[in-house]
């Protein structure tokens, strides 16, 4: 059975936008797993951890026949593959991979919870998300658009795209 799940991305290490965007094609070459969707790139201040560099940011539309706990997984290797280190919360990092979305389903287990906890504080996932899905609600928050406006003291910069 095809899922629809919502990916969001973002790197501030080693040529962040280049990171992402090769982030884009390992997604797509996921078994049984198609690139439906990705936004622009955009640029974020850090948050948590201040001394480091801004991040680039974007959201991906899959379509997928794994289950979240596999395509956790597989977003996880993919990490591992561009050389992610996870030395300390909020680090800067050469790729983070978070699963927002997955169909509608409400899943919090030990290592993964959907919709992901953090997403509607975050402009830095929000705009690139509205950019590929206007119409998004996110379950048990409601209009991805109205969590939005609570984060517009949040800057963000979209990027030239680069392909």
């Amino acid at each position: 059975m095809q899922h629809v799940a919502f990916i969001g991305l973002g790197s501030n290490l080693d040529q962040p936008s280049e990171q992402l965007q090769r982030a884009f094609i390992d997604l797509d070459k996921l078994p049984s797993t198609r690139l439906l969707k990705r936004s622009s790139l955009y640029q974020s201040a850090p948050i948590g951890y201040l001394e480091q560099p801004n991040f680039v940011n974007a959201v991906a539309q899959i379509s997928t026949t794994l289950t979240p706990q596999a395509l956790l997984k597989s977003l996880l290797q993919i990490e591992h593959s561009h050389g992610r280190e996870r030395t300390f919360q909020n680090a800067p990092r050469t790729l983070d991979l978070d699963l927002l979305l997955y169909d509608d389903v409400q899943l919090h287990e030990h290592g993964l919870t959907i919709p992901h906890p953090q997403m509607h504080l975050r402009a830095f996932v929000l705009q690139p998300l509205l950019e590929i899905a206007p119409d998004c609600t996110i379950p048990a928050v409601g209009l991805a658009e109205y969590a939005l406006q609570a984060c517009q003291h949040q800057t963000l910069e979209r990027l030239a795209d680069v392909l």
